[in-house]
C-alpha cells in the first residue's frame, strides 16, 4: 500500500466514523422529539398511535372528571375540534376549564384518547403557553387580552 493509498484509508475511515456518529445523534433526536398539535390539526391529519407529541388548546368547559386516584380526564379544544385526553398524575394547581393547556403524551392503541404523560397549565392569571395562543390567534378565536412581548 503506497503512502497515499494509507492517507486515503485514513480519510475514508474518519468520514466514515464522523458518518455513523451523526446518524446516531439524529436517531436519538427523533426518538425524543415532540411536535405540537392543536385538536384542529389532528383532525385534518391524524398521527399514529405510539408517536410522541404535544396537544395544546383549552381546557374544555364542563370537561373535566375525576376518577380513581390521581386519574383525570378532561378535553383539549381548539374552538372547533377536541381531544379528550386521559392522565394519571397530580394536576397543576392553576389547572381549570377555559385555560390554556400543553400535554404530552401518545394516542392510545385502537382508541382516540390521548394518553398525557405530562400536563403544562399556565402559571398566572394572564399567562398562557405561547404555542397555544399563538395558534388561536391564527385560528381567529382568541379570548384574551393582547400582549406587547
Amino acid at each position: 500500500m503506497t503512502r497515499k493509498q494509507k492517507r486515503l484509508a485514513v480519510i475514508a475511515g474518519g468520514m466514515g466514523f464522523i458518518a455513523t456518529a451523526v446518524l446516531l445523534v439524529l436517531f436519538a433526536f427523533s426518538q425524543s422529539v415532540a411536535y405540537f398539535y392543536m385538536p384542529g390539526d389532528l383532525a385534518k391529519n391524524p398521527v399514529g398511535t405510539g408517536t410522541l407529541i404535544r396537544l395544546g388548546g383549552l381546557v374544555g368547559e364542563g370537561s373535566i372528571v375525576r376518577g380513581e386516584g390521581a386519574q383525570v380526564q378532561f378535553s383539549v379544544t381548539d374552538g372547533a375540534d377536541a381531544i379528550k385526553v386521559r392522565y394519571n398524575g397530580i394536576l397543576p394547581d392553576l389547572f381549570r376549564e377555559g385555560q390554556g393547556v400543553v400535554t404530552e403524551g401518545k394516542f392510545e392503541p385502537g382508541s382516540d384518547v390521548f394518553v398525557a404523560d405530562s400536563v403544562l397549565a399556565k402559571h398566572d392569571e394572564r399567562y398562557m403557553p405561547k404555542q397555544v395562543a399563538d395558534r388561536l390567534k391564527a385560528d381567529g378565536v382568541w379570548k384574551g387580552e393582547e400582549t406587547s412581548q
